[in-house]
């Protein structure tokens, strides 16, 4: 999920302060690239703090990608996507949304868990599976929308769920590309076409 945090106020306690710079350094560097030393520089903590807080790096990552789904949980449950009476209105909505946030250097925009579980999904199950948790928490958010769109449409042959999960496959496949590329663009013009993937769905003749 991606999502413009750099700015948020500056937390007050040292747990909170490591989650702010692995959120920040983990979409910067990687997982593997960001040390514990490099945590506690960028938090402003010494390493008995850290060890106070967390067991290990794997610890702290865990714990992050939960801050994580917490943190844009509150951002789109905010969004002004949900006061549209009509579903698909909501589903276009969340995607123009997503859209949005397309904005500045890369790693102000992707995504925390997508970017570590590339890195970790076979070397750290306990960072797999909170990274699947967040993604696919996420995608559930959709399924109510998705669901009453499909019956409002008459869309048939598929589920909400892959719907939605494939929702979250095209974003996350736009941070790599973006990644890749050095640039918003290219992800902008995959949610772009995602957007007229459901329109085309939703609004074509169901056979």
């Amino acid at each position: 999920m991606d999502v413009p945090l750099a700015t948020a106020a500056r937390p007050a306690n040292a747990r909170d302060k490591l989650l702010q710079a692995a959120r920040g350094m983990i979409r910067a560097r990687g997982y593997s690239a960001t040390s514990v030393d490099d945590l506690c520089a960028a938090a402003g903590v010494t390493k008995g703090a850290f060890f106070h807080h967390f067991a290990s790096k794997e610890a702290l990552a865990v714990a992050a990608a939960d801050d994580w789904s917490q943190t844009t949980s509150a951002l789109f449950a905010a969004a002004p996507y949900h006061d549209l009476a009509d579903p698909l209105d909501r589903v276009l909505g969340y995607i123009d949304f997503r859209a949005s946030l397309l904005d500045g250097p890369v790693e102000t925009f992707s995504c925390l868990v997508g970017t570590m579980v590339q890195e970790a999904f076979a070397s750290s199950p306990a960072i797999r599976e909170a990274c699947e948790a967040s993604i696919f928490g996420h995608a559930r958010s959709l399924e109510a929308d998705i669901a009453a769109a499909m019956a409002q449409h008459g869309v048939t042959g598929v589920s909400a769920a892959s719907l939605a999960l494939h929702t979250q496959a095209v974003l996350q496949g736009a941070f790599i590309l973006a990644k890749a590329h050095g640039g918003s663009g290219v992800a902008a013009q995959s949610v772009g076409h995602l957007k007229r993937y459901f329109t085309l769905v939703f609004t074509s003749p169901q056979t």
